[in-house]
């Protein structure tokens, strides 16, 4: 399908293709879904509110709950104030959220709607019940991408609800990043273990993954929200926490810099805690927030399970050349664990801009594969011809390599957002220790899949 493509690479500055990203408003909406009884709301037309449901709602095989304030030809030539005014009071009247979250699209931004304004304007006007909510964030779908845009509405969450406190609760705040639900548990687990009460925002865990529900309940309708997500009383109560800890710098920084201005509440960033090292460094944090010297045995054992694979298994990693592509913070932990493993990451893309992903790519690699091919803003044409011009033996990322992955007959190892071809990835974490084993696992079945099929009768074996 992708025989086209050339081996000859040109610069490229006013075209993209295939692009290794989506754009915003999703990632807004995958946000806003991690608080609890939360509806979206897209500023712009129904086109738009449509396909982000739609891609969400693929990838999680959840139905995504999301309203629009459907924009016409009136709208984007006057504005679209009376839209929001008048889908908030609807949703309000007819769904009941505690909060409304509103992301903007393309056109809204382009009209150039105050949405600050005109929040303030329907609250002053009884628009807004008591006690309820409606919050926003700007996310132009033609700058940055979903992880931008997640970091958009994590940060409008800090702004909104964030109260200043004294420091007087023991617990911590844990920004979590772009990630499964799956993996807010496991995060959630592991701060269990440690003991450490947190307040985890978006968690989106026990909403996107919630167990199927009866349609009715004792003859009435069931609740239109699971019950998963950060309650608003606990947002509020940021600023009285001891400190912040936020997972991947592109997902989350923004939101624990913005939490610190506002309350005083000291941030630290950390790499998403996917494959052995950020892992440590994630527990490591954890024990010094806690105070205490040693981890829970449980997850010291973890680690040791973790850490046997990684032996027993070694000769199947070694030297293997891979390309890796997805999200930022992701790709950059994944890039990490992949050298740990003795493999070497020689095409390393993200879609989402940002120059400090390259600085930071070239300081894990620097040592084992100087002439690495790195990219931020890349896309899937480019990293299409790397390929075509030097093969590897693997890919790891979302089901839109799969197109290359055939092309060039190289296995697939589905990672990221958006996994659209496969059913299931959401239940299962790939952070922590426990999720770093299921990567080894699924890692090494495309690597062992791919010697079985290609092996001669004479070294086809029953063990390898």
């Amino acid at each position: 399908m992708l025989s086209l493509t050339p081996k000859e690479i040109s610069d490229r500055t006013g075209l993209t293709i295939n692009p290794a990203k989506t754009c915003q408003p999703i990632g807004a909406m995958y946000a806003a879904l991690g608080i609890h009884r939360c509806l979206p709301h897209s500023h712009g037309s129904q086109g738009c509110c449509a396909y982000h449901r739609s891609h969400l709602t693929r990838h999680y095989k959840e139905p995504i709950m999301a309203s629009t304030s459907s924009f016409t030809e009136g709208a984007a030539v006057f504005g679209g104030a009376s839209n929001l005014r008048q889908a908030i009071t609807n949703i309000f009247h007819i769904y009941n959220p505690d909060v409304i979250a509103v992301h903007t699209t393309c056109l809204s931004e382009t009209i150039g709607d105050d949405l600050t304004s005109i929040i303030l304007k329907a609250r002053d006007e009884g628009l807004v019940p008591e006690g309820k909510w409606v919050i926003h964030c700007h996310t132009p779908s033609y700058a940055g991408s979903h992880v931008t845009g997640f970091s958009n509405m994590t940060t409008g969450m800090v702004k909104y609800f964030a109260e200043s406190g004294n420091r007087t609760q023991e617990q911590i705040n844990l920004i979590p990043g772009y990630v499964e639900p799956s993996d807010i548990r496991e995060i959630k687990r592991l701060l269990t273990e440690m003991d450490l009460p947190a307040v985890v925002f978006p968690d989106t865990s026990d909403v996107l993954d919630a167990p199927m529900q009866e349609a009715t309940v004792s003859g009435k309708k069931a609740c239109l929200y699971p019950s998963g997500g950060v309650k608003i009383k606990d947002l509020q109560s940021m600023g009285s926490s001891r400190t912040t800890l936020a997972l991947g710098p592109f997902a989350s920084e923004n939101a624990a810099i913005e939490l610190e201005n506002r309350t005083e509440t000291p941030a630290r960033i950390l790499d998403l805690p996917i494959g052995i090292a950020a892992t440590d460094r994630f527990i490591q944090a954890l024990l010094e927030t806690a105070e205490v010297l040693e981890p829970p045995a449980s997850i010291a054992d973890d680690r040791g399970r973790m850490v046997d694979i990684m032996i027993d298994m070694q000769q199947y990693f070694f030297d293997r050349k891979v390309a890796i592509y997805g999200d930022p913070d992701q790709v950059i932990s994944l890039t990490e664990f992949a050298v740990s493993l003795g493999m070497k990451p020689v095409y390393v893309l993200t879609g989402t801009p940002g120059k400090r992903f390259d600085a930071r790519i070239k300081r894990i690699l620097k040592d084992v594969v100087p002439a690495a091919r790195i990219k931020s803003a890349g896309d899937l044409f480019l990293l299409h011809q790397w390929i075509k011009n030097e093969p590897v033996d693997l890919m790891i990322g979302n089901t839109y390599g799969k197109y290359i992955a055939r092309a060039e007959d190289i296995p697939l190892v589905r990672y990221g957002f958006p996994i659209l071809d496969r059913v299931g990835h959401s239940y299962f974490p790939t952070v922590g220790y426990r999720g770093g084993m299921r990567l080894l696992e699924k890692i090494l079945d495309a690597l062992l899949d791919r010697r079985d099929r290609d092996d001669p009768e004479e070294r086809f074996e029953l063990v390898l």
